[in-house]
């Protein structure tokens, strides 16, 4: 079935947000747990590889926080309040994987959206920084979901799909996400909508999608691949 649109996460799939996502995180830290900077800082925020692994391996951010940077429950709270304002004014370089420009380029005639916990505002920024801004006919961020329908609820890719089309129903989707978690939200929005969701991992971000419980239809180990699994529905 062709293609009517592509859908991404942002974080770790469009983009490396790791080196800014540690540089952040310490910064929030200081302020919310300066028991845990310094020699105490968390194992998984001293290299970009320990903070994948860690990252990949969390069902979702609360569980990175608590589990492991070692906050308590109300420090993960605050933290997580934080998040956005420290976001803007981190200046940390962001970039997009190689050679995802060109899967852009190729797919060009496909609508694409974007489907984030990231904030809009930021995720615009860094695509129009990048040169890509003009692919992408909606973004929906965590600041347009409310907290309890966060991913992998499937508000989110209903919204951004309502933005695209002015509708969401009889339409072929694409998602592409390195969480676990991605994997399970193309599955929502397809049990949702009733609509068709190929679920895509973007192993290139170091994630390891053969060891998920909920499996998707197609693992993509370099953004070379991705394009070869986007011509085949195209």
């Amino acid at each position: 079935m062709k293609l009517d649109a592509i859908l991404w996460d942002y974080d770790g799939t469009l983009v490396n947000t790791v080196p800014k996502n540690i540089s952040i995180t310490k910064e929030i830290l200081s302020i919310v747990a300066p028991h845990l900077t310094k020699e105490n800082s968390p194992k998984c925020l001293q290299s970009e590889e320990l903070y994948h692994v860690a990252n990949h391996r969390a069902k979702n951010w609360q569980e990175l926080y608590i589990d492991y940077y070692g906050l308590s429950h109300e420090e993960m709270l605050i933290a997580g309040s934080l998040w956005a304002e420290f976001q803007d004014k981190n200046k940390t370089k962001v970039v997009l994987f190689d050679d995802i420009k060109d899967v852009l380029i190729k797919s060009r005639d496909i609508p694409h959206g974007i489907c984030s916990q990231n904030s809009k505002g930021n995720i615009r920024r860094v695509l129009e920084i990048n040169g890509v801004s003009e692919f992408f006919k909606a973004i929906v961020g965590y600041d347009d979901v409310p907290n309890h329908y966060q991913k992998p609820h499937p508000f989110g890719g209903v919204k951004c799909l309502k933005s695209i089309f002015g509708h969401a129903k009889n339409h072929s989707i694409m998602y592409i996400g390195d969480h676990e978690s991605d994997t399970q939200f193309a599955r929502n929005i397809q049990s949702e909508l009733g609509v068709n969701v190929i679920s895509v991992a973007a192993a290139y971000s170091l994630s390891e999608p053969k060891h998920w419980k909920v499996k998707p239809d197609y693992i993509a180990y370099t953004t070379k691949e991705l394009l070869s699994i986007i011509d085949i529905h195209m």
